[in-house]
């Protein structure tokens, strides 16, 4: 299989964590016998620093072109103060906006010898594997511009969906539930919002065309207790814009790192961008040390999704599985007993698995 990849490193430890994509791939193509091209653009802050912009044209061209893309992060305190335009997360969401990119497909999933880490009872978290499938270009982030208004003493902020908008993210989390466990949670805020009342109709009207999943509604803001007290009972979530992003990052708690997290941003015809879910980090960035595995499960959603590789992509999760089943970990997981690794030493080791498919008997020194 030939396929051409777009490279968005964007900032801060950005392009370490795409340097570790990379070099999974790399491997995944010998082992497979595959042919994956790349081609590496700006976006973010860098893009602006470079270009007067967070998102050039020659991005959004080089993406529309690409089978699939990857994005490192993009952000950080150096461009806190520019104008709205020019601020970094305008590049990501520009480039939602350009290529469509309607549906963002979050799991999550606690890993065992991770749970520790995480803020709530391990008993509370131990078995959460869940979805969050998230409308990515409409409701209040893409709304009628918003406006300062009466001097400034009142602001604006218009929250619109369409039902085609409504239709097909619905569509794509009964299908993301068909091929789960069969359960769908609808998340709204019906009892105030009329843009959550037309979600909840168009649910209702789904459901019908898929009998072998069970839907549940559920607000926003009972929703995001469960999630808290009692995560295992979520298979699917599906919401619009703004709910999905407060959910999802709400949600990351339970794998006790955002550097655990993929995220997969897709369009109808399967092309996606794939990101983790963690920040920039800046404070970290050229240190060697961070964790690059959400970037590396980004890729295996990205031979899932967009490449329909599937063996590929449970390769890759089997090696980052078996890799911290040894006991190693980045300084952003506190793992007893276990060796710490920087970024690059991370890297070795799935590609090591990925190359043998003995990783998992590796024992490092502080086994010995």
């Amino acid at each position: 299989m030939k396929k051409k990849i777009v490279l968005l490193p964007g900032d801060g430890i950005g392009k370490e964590v795409i340097n570790s994509a990379q070099a999974v791939l790399f491997a995944i193509a010998d082992e497979f016998n595959h042919s994956f091209s790349f081609e590496s653009h700006d976006i973010g802050g860098i893009a602006i620093d470079l270009h007067g912009t967070p998102l050039p044209d020659a991005t959004v061209e080089a993406c529309k072109k690409a089978d699939a893309i990857l994005l490192g992060a993009v952000g950080g305190p150096k461009w806190d103060n520019n104008p709205s335009h020019l601020r970094p997360e305008r590049g990501l969401l520009g480039i939602r906006k350009a290529l469509d990119l309607f549906a963002n497909l979050r799991p999550i999933k606690g890993y065992k010898n991770l749970l520790h880490a995480s803020p709530l009872k391990e008993e509370v978290v131990s078995g959460s594997d869940l979805l969050i499938v998230r409308e990515l270009t409409g409701g209040l982030y893409f709304g009628t511009p918003s406006e300062r208004r009466d001097a400034g003493q009142s602001a604006v902020d218009t929250l619109a969906y369409t039902r085609r908008e409504i239709e097909r993210i619905v569509d794509k989390g009964f299908q993301s539930a068909q091929k789960r466990r069969g359960h769908l949670t609808s998340v709204d805020k019906a009892n105030v919002l009329e843009s959550s009342k037309l979600w909840r109709e168009i649910v209702e009207e789904k459901k019908v065309q898929y009998p072998d999943v069970t839907v549940v509604h559920s607000l926003v803001d009972s929703t995001a207790m469960k999630l808290i007290t009692n995560p295992t009972q979520f298979d699917v979530i599906v919401t619009e814009n703004m709910f999905g992003d407060i959910l999802s990052d709400e949600a990351s708690v339970l794998t006790g790192s955002l550097g655990m997290l993929p995220s997969a941003s897709l369009r109808e015809d399967g092309v996606g961008l794939y990101e983790p879910v963690h920040g920039s980090a800046p404070d970290i960035a050229g240190k060697g040390i961070a964790n690059p595995i959400a970037m590396i499960l980004s890729t295996a959603m990205m031979l899932r999704h967009s490449f329909g590789l599937d063996t590929e992509a449970i390769l890759i999760e089997d090696a980052v599985q078996s890799v911290l089943d040894a006991g190693y970990h980045t300084e952003d997981l506190q793992i007893n007993n276990s060796c710490l690794v920087d970024t690059a030493e991370m890297t070795k080791l799935i590609v090591d698995y990925i190359q043998s498919q003995d990783a998992a008997k590796c024992i490092c020194d502080c086994y010995a």
